[in-house]
C-alpha cells in the first residue's frame, strides 16, 4: 500500500465503477495496460486503501465492485493524458458491456 502523500502535485478524479463485475481481473489488466503506456505515476484509492495503478493484483485487492467509488491520483509529464484515458475506460465499463 502507498501513503496518501506519495505523489507531489497530483491531479485527481473520482469515479463510480458502473460495470456489472466491477474491477475484476480483465478490467484490472486493461487499466494497467493504459497506465503502462504513459509517463505518469498512478494511485488508486478505495475506502482509504491506496494501491499503485500499475499493479493488477493491487487493483484486485481493492475489491472494487459495481457501484463503488474510486479516487485516481496521477502525477508526471503525462498525468492529464493518462487520467483522460482511464476516465474513458471506466466510462465505457472496461469494454465489458456494449
Amino acid at each position: 500500500m502507498l501513503s496518501k502523500n506519495s505523489l507531489p502535485s497530483t491531479l485527481s478524479r473520482h469515479f463510480n465503477i458502473c460495470n456489472k463485475r466491477g474491477l475484476h481481473a480483465r478490467a484490472s489488466a486493461k487499466f494497467v495496460q493504459i497506465v503502462d503506456n504513459f509517463n505518469a505515476i498512478v494511485e488508486v484509492e478505495k475506502d482509504g486503501k491506496i494501491v499503485g495503478g500499475s499493479s493488477i493484483m493491487g487493483l484486485m485487492m481493492l475489491a472494487a465492485s459495481s457501484g463503488c467509488n474510486l479516487t485516481i491520483r496521477v502525477s508526471g509529464p503525462e498525468a492529464s493524458d493518462v487520467l483522460d484515458a482511464l476516465e474513458k475506460l471506466i466510462n465505457n465499463k472496461f469494454g465489458d458491456e456494449n
